[in-house]
């Protein structure tokens, strides 16, 4: 039921997003992109910007469209290439999802780690009193735990400044 339910709130994102991705894995087509990013432009003004040829970049724009992140429009003999925001804003979904799915599964492992710790490395990382079985070492790193995982279960901030607060549940 937990699984119907979570299924029926996302929102469907279209294979867009996955195929937008692919397409900018190219450093040519990234350019491209970016380029149009900027502004519209035809074939020949980003051939002009780029070290390869025009019809190069047409294939490169076909590629691009078929992903559907540009389009284009007829403007007297030539074609003017834009950004088709429909694209952008599914790779913007998809990418959200993928991210979701990683600080759910992030999440279920501190949780899975958390509930396995020692009775003695818990209260050392809670500030209680440390039980028989933590070693010399956890006394020595103030009963810390060592890692960004330790580092996130326990909302502490590790030596490179960066704060790692505990994950709230949705």
């Amino acid at each position: 039921m937990a699984a119907f339910l979570v299924s029926c709130n996302l929102r469907f994102v279209g294979t867009y997003g996955s195929a937008g991705i692919a397409a900018l894995g190219d450093p040519t087509r990234r350019s491209i992109f970016e380029s149009l990013a900027r502004r519209p432009q035809a074939v020949g003004e980003l051939a002009a910007e780029l070290p390869v040829s025009r019809p190069a970049v047409s294939q490169h724009l076909r590629v691009l469209k078929d992903a559907g992140l540009v389009t284009g429009r007829a403007d007297g003999t030539r074609r003017i290439y834009q950004i088709r925001q429909q694209g952008v804003q599914d790779m913007h979904g998809y990418l959200d999802q993928m991210w979701g799915q990683a600080m759910a599964a992030f999440q279920a492992q501190a949780e899975r780690v958390a509930s396995q710790e020692p009775a003695g490395r818990a209260a050392a990382r809670t500030g209680g009193t440390p039980g028989p079985e933590t070693t010399s070492r956890a006394r020595d790193r103030g009963g810390k735990p060592p890692g960004l995982a330790a580092a996130a279960m326990a909302g502490q901030t590790t030596a490179e400044g960066h704060n790692h607060g505990r994950l709230e549940e949705s």
